[in-house]
């Protein structure tokens, strides 16, 4: 598991949590989309309704990759 500081908004920074899978695989995800982390946390904690953060981005990468295997 690994615990990173991260800013959202560019103003509130949070700590997360997450098995070094998903880090790595949040990571790309940023790459490909060519934002940064931060930014990538940003757009996944304005979209989230009940989870904490690091739930939030699980199920976003989740998400991600399940409607990709369907397409």
């Amino acid at each position: 598991m690994r615990k990173k500081s991260v800013v959202i908004a560019g103003r509130h920074q949070t700590s997360i949590s997450l098995e070094d899978e998903f880090y790595a695989e949040l990571a790309a995800i940023a790459k490909e989309k060519g934002v940064s982390i931060n930014q990538l946390v940003t757009e996944i904690d304005s979209a989230r309704e009940h989870e904490n953060l690091s739930g939030a981005i699980r199920v976003y990468i989740c998400l991600l990759y399940t409607s990709d295997a369907a397409d």
